[in-house]
């Protein structure tokens, strides 16, 4: 299930340029930069009529797909998320961020050496931005560490930063009227540096300009993961639940 804690967003790198979220606002003429705390902020402590949590144990929780947990605008409400991430400690709650720059100064003081229900995902579209956010989120106290390589904006080489450590490595293409191109070598490359770590991997979508063998391929929504799943190339991979 997901958790929009709260809404509303600030680009900060190439990756941000087509953000679905700024186009899923334009259909309603809403200002993604205006950041706010949603209708559903306290939504895992919500109970029914028999005194019984609203989301039921054991769920995966999809946080802040709308945002950034880290987003700075959030501040003064993260503590409060932080708290109710703590008190349902039978969920497990995965958020991505791309300001895992700002990781020491918004844990809560007891996070120690993570929180065993939490997965902090660090996206890496390109090679500059791998190179800046992977040493932070290498050393990092985080017990759970997915990379996200979506939308993929070019080849990447991030074998130096593969290892035990982390837990899977997703990528992807860009969705959207005007999404760029996404290259089947580029996938296969990131496939292969996980084969060589022992790191699982998941093509998620091919996007909407996705460019195979030479040949460059126009892809509608509804079939960009589709073709993704048909492709076959998921190793060692669990769906997360």
């Amino acid at each position: 299930m997901e958790w929009n804690l709260w809404h509303g967003c600030h680009k900060i790198s190439p990756g941000c340029q087509n953000c679905y979220v700024y186009r899923m606002d334009a259909r309603y003429q809403r200002d993604s930069t205006q950041v706010y705390k949603t209708a559903d902020f306290d939504l895992p402590l919500r109970k029914n009529r028999q005194n019984i949590y609203k989301v039921p144990s054991g769920e995966t929780v999809y946080t802040c797909f709308t945002s950034d947990f880290f987003l700075e605008d959030a501040d003064p409400w993260r503590p409060e998320a932080w708290e109710m991430i703590r008190q349902r400690k039978d969920l497990h709650f995965f958020f991505i961020t791309k300001r895992i720059h700002r990781f020491y100064d918004v844990i809560p003081s007891d996070w120690g050496d993570g929180y065993e229900n939490v997965t902090i995902c660090c996206t890496t579209e390109n090679q500059n931005r791998a190179d800046y956010r992977l040493p932070i989120y290498l050393n990092a106290p985080i017990r759970h560490k997915h990379i996200i390589c979506e939308p993929l904006l070019e080849e990447i080489d991030l074998s130096r930063y593969l290892g035990g450590w982390i837990e899977g490595l997703t990528a992807g293409g860009e969705s959207g009227e005007n999404a760029r191109i996404c290259r089947f070598s580029w996938i296969l490359s990131l496939r292969e540096q996980c084969l060589s770590a022992g790191v699982p991997f998941h093509f998620k979508q091919t996007g909407a300009r996705f460019e195979k063998d030479g040949k460059l391929y126009h892809i509608p929504r509804r079939e960009q993961h589709k073709q993704a799943a048909r492709a076959g190339i998921d190793w060692n991979w669990t769906p997360i639940r």
